[in-house]
């Protein structure tokens, strides 16, 4: 299938028997990269200093730092689906640049504000809600540009491991940097190098020399609505992807709900300083770069089902490691790196498999609704994990909630071991092969 849906010309036998050129040579890709790394090296800066600003600029608690939490994730449960049209409708490069720009700005205002002495716990949080719509957009449609740049879809693996190493290698650097930031200069000035970041990125963007075709003028007058119901539709009528996306909104809910309360379980109760926490959330992210170097040898030793289930197992189980945590210093850091570093090694071995496996299945004009029902079920999830969160504190203590969140978490492996997803064989071809290969 060509990009747009239409049936392409097809292959020679030697064409499709050729292996895809390797992406260092696709310039393009490259550039595109570059920014995005970039921007995720700031954003795991802004993922501490954020609600850091909260704790220890206007002392709030549980159910104030899950609200935050809320507030930067809600956007994509009211929005994705009517971003996920637009961007189906549009050219994505466009989009992108204006959502960077937005988090730019946002971000940027915090310092600002906190200078003048003008910033306020409601101000902030109409701060992380307006980045937070910035980010659905910019998600929904960094997810369907990549096939744009990638046109042989058996690049797609090579492309988003490519992607979620950089990912995994900024979740080690950033907790650690972020941690120096604000011990250094405050959680609210630490967030300027995030919005440095997002300049940097705007750039990139701007320099990648791939025309980006319109999308098809549609047959029939578009109907919002229709369209809506064609991309859920799409979503929740193959079971690939509703399998992957059930699983997907219960990890996150559960595991914005461990972090949440783990930040205020390792400040307060545990009295760690924010180096410290910036210490455990680095070095467990060692895990996240050594999945993302070896989920390709992983998908070619046990086949993509197997790897699926062996990786999003291994993230379900690390949150039982935080409430059981104990004894000297020493141990209590190990424990609690271990349990992250389990969380980020599943996620980033998964994370390659789960999304090639949604873009290769999703036709291109159905890409950016597929994406944006994918990023309501998953951030929607995780935007009321920090609520819920809250009040399982309010009600059972931290270290009471999060021997429950653990317990939940454990029991999600009994859906994986079920989900049809686990049996597939290999990687799909295409759309049309998306919902047959599996034993």
């Amino acid at each position: 299938m060509t990009e747009h849906g239409t049936p392409a010309a097809p292959a020679t036998t030697a064409e499709a028997e050729a292996p895809p050129r390797s992406l260092w040579h696709n310039r393009d890709f490259m550039v595109f990269w570059t920014g995005e790394g970039l921007s995720l090296y700031g954003t795991q800066i802004t993922l501490l200093a954020l609600p850091l600003t909260a704790v220890l600029v206007f002392e709030v608690g549980a159910e104030e730092l899950g609200l935050l939490r809320f507030a930067q994730l809600v956007p994509f449960l009211g929005l994705a689906l009517l971003f996920g049209v637009w961007v189906d409708r549009s050219r994505k490069r466009p989009i992108m640049l204006g959502a960077n720009l937005a988090r730019m700005v946002l971000i940027g205002l915090v310092p600002l504000l906190y200078h003048f002495g003008l910033l306020t716990l409601p101000l902030l949080y109409a701060l992380a809600l307006g980045i937070g719509v910035a980010s659905v957009l910019f998600d929904v449609s960094w997810m369907s540009y990549v096939p744009v740049l990638v046109k042989d879809r058996r690049s797609l693996l090579e492309a988003n491991t490519k992607l979620n190493a950089t990912l995994s290698s900024a979740d080690i650097a950033g907790p650690g940097l972020a941690g120096t930031l604000v011990s250094a200069f405050s959680a609210p000035f630490a967030m300027t190098a995030n919005a440095f970041s997002y300049a940097l990125s705007v750039l990139s963007l701007l320099l990648i020399r791939k025309p980006e075709p319109a999308p098809e003028a549609p047959k029939a007058e578009r109907r919002l609505r229709a369209e809506l119901t064609e991309g859920l539709r799409w979503v929740f009528g193959n079971r690939l992807l509703r399998a992957m996306g059930l699983v997907g909104c219960s990890c996150n809910f559960l595991l914005t709900m461990v972090q949440t309360l783990f930040l205020l379980y390792a400040v307060r109760d545990k009295e760690l300083p924010a180096a410290a926490v910036g210490f455990i959330m680095g070095a467990a992210a060692v895990g996240g770069l050594l999945g993302a170097l070896v989920s390709g040898m992983v998908v070619r030793r046990l086949s993509v089902g197997t790897a699926y289930r062996v990786s999003v197992s291994i993230i379900f189980l690390g949150p039982l490691l935080i409430p059981a945590a104990g004894g000297p210093r020493w141990l209590l850091l190990s424990l609690f790196v271990a349990s992250f570093f389990l969380e980020y090694f599943g996620s980033s071995v998964s994370n390659v498999l789960i999304v090639s496996l949604r873009q290769t299945v999703t036709p291109q004009h159905l890409m950016g609704r597929m994406t944006a029902a994918m990023r309501m079920l998953l951030y929607g999830g995780g935007a009321l994990g920090g609520p819920v969160g809250g009040l399982l504190a309010a009600l059972a203590g931290l270290h009471g909630a999060l021997w429950i969140a653990g317990l939940v978490s454990a029991a999600m492996l009994i859906p994986i071991v079920l989900s049809p997803v686990g049996r597939l064989r290999s990687m799909p071809t295409g759309p049309e092969d998306g919902a047959l290969t599996s034993v």
